[in-house]
């Protein structure tokens, strides 16, 4: 709402909801609203209108509105959509405050690459299907040093299909056809050689 403060926006679906008649309840609110912005880090801005925010710090309140009712499960559909690269990436640091700090899974449906590389699990849907999957998890080898381990699965579905990465098809000029043995411990696939 464009007339109320960051601060009154988080504690509006809480109000909306009821539950304000009871003794305290005011005085929960408002601590359950500090603590959301704070850990956003906007509680100094808490008592700012919309219009004096960035487009970032915007999206940051927004993420704490969603918050305010104690979700399990946060959804977020295009977050970084309409900003700057280096907003996003505050943006998809807040996901991750989110999702550490206040112990809530976050599912974001996004076409950003930068955005999908930054979360544990990623599910591609293209053509309409769940067509792979790619899990992230953080490693440390005997030195200390921490890296990004990655791994892509392809999904199948019901009857066996499955799409390949298009980034797998076009390294191999996979096309139409592809030629499929089975050996003992997996399944090999080949660009088709034999029609020339």
């Amino acid at each position: 709402m464009p007339f109320l403060t960051a601060a009154q926006n988080v504690a509006l679906p809480t109000q909306l909801k009821g539950g304000g008649s009871r003794r305290g309840a005011g005085a929960r609110r408002a601590a359950r609203v500090a603590e959301i912005l704070d850990a956003l880090e906007m509680g100094d801005l808490a008592h700012r209108l919309p219009a004096h925010l960035s487009g970032g710090q915007q999206q940051r309140v927004a993420i704490a509105v969603a918050m305010a009712d104690d979700p399990r499960v946060l959804p977020a559909d295009e977050p970084t959509g309409e900003l700057d690269s280096e907003t996003a990436a505050a943006v998809s640091g807040t996901f991750r405050t989110v999702r550490k700090e206040l112990g809530v899974t976050v599912v974001i449906v996004t076409h950003d690459p930068m955005v999908a590389g930054e979360v544990r699990r990623t599910v591609a849907i293209r053509d309409g299907c769940t067509s792979s999957e790619v899990l992230r998890r953080l490693v440390t080898d005997e030195h200390g040093a921490e890296s990004i381990s990655e791994r892509e699965y392809v999904v199948l579905d019901h009857s066996g299909r499955g799409q390949l990465p298009p980034k797998f098809l076009e390294a191999l000029g996979m096309q139409h056809r592809v030629a499929v043995d089975l050996a003992p411990d997996r399944i090999e696939l080949r660009p088709d050689r034999s029609h020339g």
